[in-house]
């Protein structure tokens, strides 16, 4: 008598259970959101992603703290080349004397970009940015320093909660560039090795207001 091989032992039992019906056992698979919710702790998850890929994040409740948390930051780094071309960001530095370049003077020697931003996406911990303020493409770009200000209203899920939210800002005039940050600029191309800031800013530092 032949034989019977492990491959016919193992077809027999897949045409057994082709033939034995069974319910489903998740009949709204499709229908369940993909991730459990997080709704009411998007900065915390959003905080803990950012760090993960190397960027800082520092909480304000107000934009006196905001302030004073920048102060300190620029004293210990020694910045002096401090850029910010967005009027509403330029009005809030301005209401407690901060000192910035409104213009692009000098730009060449840029330490430090301060821009606002579209979104947070709290899942991975990335920026969503986009030319459609005064910063344009450069300011989030060409610094050695990347600060993002951004308010507790502008966290959200994922990518596609993100998008809504441009799509329902811009309508059918969406700016011509929409990017998302995550973490500082990164490379390991030579000799495998990372190196932080090779081809944009070196630091991303994301504050974080009530609002």
């Amino acid at each position: 008598m032949k034989e019977t091989t492990s491959k016919e032992k193992m077809l027999k039992k897949i045409r057994k259970a082709l033939l034995e019906k069974r319910d489903n056992p998740y009949p709204n698979l499709e229908e369940a959101p993909l991730y459990p919710a997080y709704d009411d702790f998007l900065e915390i998850l959003f905080a803990e992603q950012l760090s993960l890929v190397a960027g800082k994040f520092v909480f304000c409740e107000d934009q006196i703290q905001f302030v004073e948390n920048l102060l300190l930051l620029a004293d210990e780094k020694g910045w002096r080349k401090i850029y910010c071309w967005e009027p509403s960001l330029q009005k809030l530095l301005q209401t407690y004397e901060f000192p910035f370049y409104s213009t692009d003077t000098d730009f060449s020697q840029a330490e430090v970009g301060i821009t606002g931003c579209e979104s947070l996406i709290a899942r991975n911990g990335s920026i969503l940015i986009s030319n459609g303020n005064e910063s344009g493409r450069r300011l989030s770009i060409f610094p050695h320093y990347h600060i993002v200000v951004a308010y507790t209203s502008q966290l959200v899920l994922d990518l596609k909660d993100a998008l809504k939210k441009v799509k329902s800002k811009y309508g059918d005039r969406l700016p011509s560039m929409l990017t998302t940050v995550t973490g500082p600029s990164r490379t390991a191309d030579i000799e495998k090795t990372l190196v932080l800031g090779a081809h944009g800013p070196k630091e991303l530092i994301v504050f974080l207001l009530e609002g």
